[in-house]
């Protein structure tokens, strides 16, 4: 199939969105598919490049407690027309649909199979809940709904109700299992690790209280601080007025070296406050084998099982969260126990896998628009074959099945289809 990957954000920029369109991108494609990413343009970024699509301007703008991106063009209905005749996709895969304007606009003008995948969550949504009654009509042109998780599921589906299939983020295995880490770091002081934009929903600020209550029990422990944002100042002021020692403020780094610092790491501390759907954070640490230590929220409970790959703390507590991270740092053995639950965990959401549950829902969501006499004109592919259908095996050989296996194998067979 050709397929068209909308990111509404600026691509390729920090963020898990962008992310997650990289890799799905890659995965796409290695399974056979002909894919481009559509995005804007954002500073530097002046045209298209491969297969990247670039329409329209993007622009910085709070969004969500952080920091979001608009996308504008006075000419987005000839660029988008134009490129559509052009292209001539048979799926459009929207990331974050609703975010102003390029997917909107595109999914207004677009005649191919329409999927859409909900990364946010939050507790209340200004934009959504006066927005949701003008965004219906654009609602009901998508013709299959993701969510990265339960929490964004039920976030999104208190606006928009519908049928929402849940498909995980998922995490570059490899690029952390197999990292080296960082010899500098690596001299008998043990190291917990923060990665994340500096903003008071990633709660930087309550990791440094705690930090500073470890300091004060005798902890030599070490905090390696990386990436930035507007809270930086303050974190840094924090730690200078209060002369707090052991801290390390890293800037943004390279995913390679991210990836080596998740490795270096004797501990990955998450203490958001809410409004993460997923955590894809953990998932990363959870594949360098590192234990966590992170907020009881909703988005980090469908990734972090308590007391298994790492221990939960209420947000904002900054003395449970110091109380956590020193147990973890005074028991190497739970550490070990924690880190290989972590690796083997992380598995689950490896991206081939992730990639291959995207598939297999394109699949169910053409079928479904075929049996309803609704596809798409602009699909032009083959329509994709149903998987076969898990049976069970018998324990013992029969001729006839019984009555009730039968009707297990049907339900089964049906359920294998809503999938």
């Amino acid at each position: 199939m050709k397929i068209g990957l909308v990111c509404p954000y600026i691509y390729p920029a920090p963020g898990g969105v962008a992310q997650h369109v990289r890799f799905l991108y890659e995965g796409l494609r290695q399974r056979g598919h002909d894919v481009r990413i559509l995005t804007a343009s954002h500073g530097p970024q002046r045209s298209s490049e491969g297969d990247i699509i670039r329409l329209g301007v993007g622009f910085s703008v709070p969004i969500n407690a952080s920091v979001g991106t608009l996308t504008f063009s006075p000419r987005y209905l000839s660029q988008i027309g134009a490129m559509l005749e052009r292209e001539k996709f048979d799926v459009l895969h929207f990331h974050e649909p609703f975010v102003p304007f390029l997917s909107l606009f595109l999914l207004r003008e677009s005649t191919s199979v329409n999927v859409a995948t909900f990364h946010a969550y939050a507790g209340f949504s200004p934009s959504y809940e006066f927005g949701s009654r003008a965004l219906s009509g654009h609602a009901k042109r998508l013709h299959g709904r993701i969510a990265v998780s339960a929490a964004a599921r039920h976030f999104i589906d208190r606006f928009f109700p519908g049928d929402y299939k849940v498909i995980p983020n998922g995490v570059d295995i490899g690029r952390f299992a197999n990292a080296v880490p960082i010899a500098r770091w690596q001299d008998g002081t043990p190291n917990v690790l923060f990665v994340g934009r500096h903003e008071p929903r990633k709660g930087l600020l309550d990791l440094l209280k705690a930090h500073r209550i470890l300091r004060k029990t005798g902890s030599e422990a070490r905090l390696l601080v990386v990436g930035n944002g507007p809270q930086e100042r303050e974190a840094r002021r924090y730690v200078a007025t209060r002369g707090l020692q052991g801290v390390e403020f890293l800037g943004r780094v390279s995913d390679d070296a991210k990836a080596q610092l998740f490795r270096t790491a004797d501990v990955y501390a998450s203490p958001a406050t809410g409004g993460e759907s997923f955590g894809i954070v953990l998932l990363e640490a959870m594949a360098a084998g590192t234990p966590i230590v992170c907020s009881d929220i909703h988005g980090y409970k469908g990734v972090v099982r308590r007391g298994r790959e790492g221990l939960l703390v209420p947000p904002r507590a900054p003395r449970e969260l110091a109380v956590a991270i020193d147990k973890l740092l005074r028991d190497p053995g739970l550490r070990e126990q924690m880190g290989a639950a972590g690796q083997a965990r992380a598995e689950e959401f490896s991206w081939p896998r992730v990639t291959a549950k995207v598939e297999d829902y394109y699949g169910f969501v053409i079928r479904r628009l075929v049996n309803a006499g609704t596809l798409p004109e602009g699909f032009r592919a083959e329509i994709p074959q149903a998987p076969p259908s898990v049976r069970a095996r018998p324990s013992a050989p029969s001729s006839e099945p019984e009555p009730a296996a039968a009707l297990d194998s049907a339900s089964a067979s049906r359920h294998t289809e809503a999938e």
